[in-house]
């Protein structure tokens, strides 16, 4: 009975995980009142990464990194119709790679999983629950992506998601990116 129990909660787990590896959270907003009276069927780049700092160009503002996501979202912009023009574009497109440090709980936090103290199974297991007595730190990155009306340089949309860049280069981070803009344009307004 107890094996069984283990065995479906391990298994059940390692579902959830793979569920939220493959689904991104996206949030999106839209000026409604502007984006009613603008048509993007052209786009241009609205600036690229600039910093002076070493350490920043070569973790989040990694040049490499900022060519495939300017090439992922012009990709998801010639899906949706928008296509390239430097002169005169409906719309600018901008877009942004960024990480910080997040700390969750302190010193009566709760948010992890854990096994309270028990009796034993004669007399009946009791006090599991969540919660740990320390801080929780994480890296949370997003990637987001902004269009602006080419005239008057108003924004029309921002949509970001939550996937983290940082230490991913290569084959990796292609995908990373890919998956992010792929996910970012689902909330595309159409």
């Amino acid at each position: 009975m107890i094996k069984q129990l283990f065995v479906s909660v391990v298994a059940g787990s390692v579902v959830c995980g793979l569920a939220a590896c493959s689904s991104l959270r996206v949030t999106s907003d839209v000026n409604k009142s502007l984006a009613g009276s603008v048509k993007c069927q052209s786009f241009d780049w609205a600036g690229s990464f600039h910093g002076s700092s070493d350490s920043l160009r070569s973790t989040i503002a990694n040049p490499v990194n900022e060519a495939r996501l300017r090439s992922a979202i012009q990709s998801n912009l010639t899906t949706a119709g928008v296509h390239p023009a430097t002169e005169h574009p409906d719309c600018l497109v901008g877009y942004g790679i960024g990480a910080r440090n997040v700390v969750e709980g302190g010193p009566y936090g709760y948010g992890g999983w854990g096994w309270g103290g028990g009796v034993g199974w004669r007399h009946g297991w009791y006090g599991g629950g969540w919660g740990w007595d320390y801080p929780y730190v994480y890296q949370e990155g997003v990637i987001g992506v902004d269009i602006y009306d080419g005239k008057s340089k108003q924004a029309l949309w921002h949509a970001s998601v939550d996937q983290n860049l940082v230490g991913a280069t290569g084959e990796k981070a292609e995908k990373k990116i890919q998956d992010a803009v792929a996910a970012i344009f689902t909330k595309y307004p159409r």
